[in-house]
């Protein structure tokens, strides 16, 4: 059921968690025998909904363009660039992903394109002068390629969430960085296949910390010399997709080269930030990944008690305010359960796709695999509105 579902009486909500609690009963359980979900339970700090004006976006408002420009997306992922890119009018004829599941997505939403990774491939861009052989069979070995490389190399080793995850006396809890073995060094591998291949133009996304990494100026030796190949390369760009539409506070460090003489100008931040209001006013009924975690009565008792935006600290899950963008939505573990935020309106945690409509994924768009890999691929993904406005100036600028 969708957030419109009648709420209980507080009074009525606590004599059943109460129960619950005291004959170790399962709160799913009750609320299936009665014919509720857990929609159906409320905050103390509770308002009905009040009409705002909705500042958020979605890919459904915009026009999408025939596919024009061919692409190839690196680190694919669940396929956010994908999408941004696709409805900004290109081609994306090849996907490279290393992971199965991830893999299976691509599959499942692209049947007709070529996605090079598991179970046939590696999808390793580690595996260079392989790599390099099946995208010449798929792309053609003839350079420069007249289209666009896009990708978003893996973020854990430079981000500070993810490290966070661990505790203070890990390894793990400070960032890596590219001393990282297994993710550090994958931002020139891709690099590696720009300069093989020499796109008309390129994309590279991160998270924002990965700045603070390059310590030593890597980064910019290698775009130096990239530059050096003919490419004019607009300076790194540090975002908040809060600012173009999209209903959550993602900080993102993106970058942009063209070999087309002139450097792409970035698109302009909105004049308003987008609210996450609007996606938690949309029914949900009917729509595929909306499994909700089946919380106890003692969980709920806890959430009930937050007001807008405040943390469960046992949980580590925080209540989202509608009135303000969404907190990042995060990937979890790979090898742990994926978790996500509590939902503004009802003590639970917000589902899978819910934090797709927060990511601005199309509703028919679907993951694959267990519900805590949906979670990963979602938050593992760019925005897929983000990417669309970033892929529409590239699109003006190489035409």
């Amino acid at each position: 059921m969708g957030v419109l579902e009648k709420k209980l009486s507080l009074k009525s909500q606590e004599k059943l968690l109460d129960d619950c609690v005291n004959r170790g009963v399962s709160l799913s359980e009750v609320l299936l025998q009665r014919g509720l979900s857990y929609d159906a339970l409320r905050y103390r700090d509770y308002c009905d909904f009040t009409t705002q004006e909705n500042n958020s976006e979605t890919l459904d408002d915009m026009e999408k363009l025939p596919p024009t420009i061919p692409a190839v997306s690196f680190f694919s992922g669940a396929g956010g660039l994908n999408i941004g890119f696709e409805y900004a009018g290109f081609d994306n004829i090849v996907s490279v992903e290393c992971n199965e599941i991830f893999c299976n997505t691509l599959r499942k939403n692209y049947p007709d394109k070529i996605v090079i990774g598991p179970p046939h491939h590696s999808g390793d861009v580690r595996e260079r002068e392989v790599l390099e052989n099946t995208l010449k069979d798929a792309i053609g070995s003839g350079k420069p390629f007249d289209g666009i490389f896009h990708g978003g190399p893996p973020c854990q080793p430079f981000s500070i969430a993810a490290n966070q995850r661990f505790s203070k006396e890990s390894d793990n809890f400070k960032r890596q960085g590219f001393n990282d073995e297994e993710k550090g060094e994958l931002l020139f591998d891709y690099l590696w296949y720009i300069k093989r291949f020499l796109p008309k133009a390129f994309l590279i996304e991160n998270v924002a910390g990965i700045a603070g990494c390059d310590t030593d100026g890597k980064i910019q030796d290698a775009l130096d010399e990239i530059a050096g190949l003919g490419y004019e390369i607009l300076s790194p760009q540090i975002v908040n997709a809060a600012n173009y539409g999209v209903p959550q506070n993602r900080m993102r460090w993106i970058i942009i080269g063209t070999r087309i003489g002139k450097p792409i100008k970035f698109p302009s931040p909105n004049e308003y930030i987008a609210t996450c209001y609007d996606v938690f006013s949309r029914d949900v009924s009917g729509v595929e990944n909306h499994q909700t975690r089946e919380h106890t009565a003692a969980s709920v008792k806890r959430y009930m008690q937050l007001a807008y935006g405040v943390r469960d600290k046992l949980g580590r899950v925080d209540r989202l305010n509608p009135y303000l963008p969404s907190k990042t939505v995060i990937a979890g573990g790979t090898k742990g359960g994926g978790r996500s935020h509590l939902h503004p309106y009802s003590p639970r945690t917000i589902s899978v796709r819910e934090c797709a409509r927060l990511q601005t994924f199309p509703d028919d768009y679907i993951f694959t695999g267990a519900t805590a890999r949906q979670f990963t691929q979602v938050g593992n993904a760019v925005p897929p509105l983000l990417a669309y406005k970033i892929a529409l100036q590239i699109r003006a600028g190489i035409k």
